[in-house]
C-alpha cells in the first residue's frame, strides 16, 4: 500500500468514528491529513519527471532514498528545504571546514550534502532512529561518499567535547532536546564551534533565548525565522495549480522553530 493510499484508509476510518469531523481541530487534523496525501502524489509526479535526486540549491544533484524519515520529502528533492539556511552553511563551507557533527540526521540530507559540498570534511551523522541510521547510510553510499560519513546513534553533552572544536560546524535538529545537548559547562570546546541549531520552540517554548543566553559569552547568535518559499519550479510544476505550488514547498512545521546560527568569538 502506497503512502497515499494509507492517507486516503485513515481518513475513511476516521469518518465512521466520533467526535465528528466538524469540530474544529477534527478538520484541522483532516486538512493536513488531506494535504499530506496530495504532497505525496506530487512527490510521485516528481520522481516521474526527474528521479531522486535534488534538483537545485547547495545539494543540487545529491542522490536520495525512497523518503524522508521525518519531515517532508518533496521541499527536499525539490532544494527549497530550509533554504533560509543555505547563504550560511555556504559560508562556512567556504571558511574551510574539518569536520560536521550532525545530530539528528533523519535520512542524511545534511550529512551526505554537506559532505559532498565540502569534499575534505568529514563528517559524524547521528539519530537515535535505526531506520534513519539506515537510510542515512544507504545514501551516503549512493552519493560516494560513505568513507566520509560515520552514522552513530545516541550522542551525549560530553561526547561533543571530543568531536567539537575550531573549523567545525555543529548542526543540531532534535526535536527540543536541544536544550539538554548544548552544554558548553559539559563541552567547552564548544566555544569554538560554529553551531546552527533548530530551536523548537513549538516543544520547548523559550528554549531559543535559553540557547542565544548560553552561547551569546561565546558566540555571535543571529536568529533565522523560517518563512514562506519563493522556490524556482520546475516547468511541470508551474503549470498545476497553485495548491499544488504551495504544497511542493511545505515543510510541514506544526508551529515556530526558529534556527539560531552561532558563529564563535574566538579565531578557530
Amino acid at each position: 500500500m502506497t503512502y497515499a493510499e494509507k492517507v486516503v484508509q485513515w481518513l475513511r476510518e476516521r469518518l465512521a468514528r466520533d467526535p465528528p469531523l466538524s469540530e474544529p481541530r477534527q478538520l484541522n487534523l483532516a486538512l493536513r491529513v488531506l494535504a499530506l496525501w496530495r504532497a505525496a502524489m506530487i512527490v510521485e509526479s516528481f520522481v516521474r519527471h526527474h528521479g531522486r535526486q535534488v534538483l537545485q540549491g547547495p545539494f543540487a544533484g545529491m542522490a536520495y532514498v525512497e523518503g524522508a524519515t521525518e519531515g517532508a520529502l518533496l521541499p527536499r528533492l525539490i532544494g527549497s528545504y530550509e533554504s533560509e539556511l543555505h547563504p550560511h552553511l555556504l559560508d562556512m563551507v567556504a571558511s574551510g571546514l574539518e569536520a560536521v557533527i550532525d545530530v539528528g540526521c533523519a535520512e542524511g540530507y545534511y550529512a551526505v550534502g554537506l559532505a559532498r559540498l565540502a569534499p575534505t570534511c568529514r563528517v559524524y551523522a547521528f539519530d537515535s532512529d535505526p531506520k534513519a541510521r539506515e537510510a542515512c547510510g544507504r545514501m551516503a553510499a549512493l552519493n560516494g561518499v560513505a568513507e566520509r560519513v560515520e552514522v552513530g546513534s545516541e550522542l551525549r553533552p560530553e561526547d561533543l567535547e571530543r568531536l567539537a572544536g575550531p573549523r567545525r560546524l555543529v548542526f543540531v535538529d532534535i526535536e527540543g532536546a536541544e536544550d539538554e545537548l548544548l552544554r558548553p559547562d559539559l563541552a567547552p570546546a564548544l566555544a569554538h564551534s560554529h553551531l546552527i541549531v533548530e530551536a523548537h520552540e513549538v516543544y520547548r517554548p523559550g528554549v531559543a533565548d535559553r540557547l542565544t543566553e548560553r552561547f551569546a559569552p561565546t558566540h555571535h547568535v543571529e536568529r533565522v525565522t523560517l518563512g514562506p518559499k519563493a522556490a524556482d519550479l520546475p516547468a511541470w510544476l508551474k503549470a498545476s495549480n497553485h495548491l499544488d505550488q504551495l504544497l511542493a514547498v511545505w515543510e510541514w512545521r506544526l508551529g515556530p522553530t526558529p534556527w539560531l546560527i552561532m558563529r564563535p568569538r574566538l579565531p578557530g
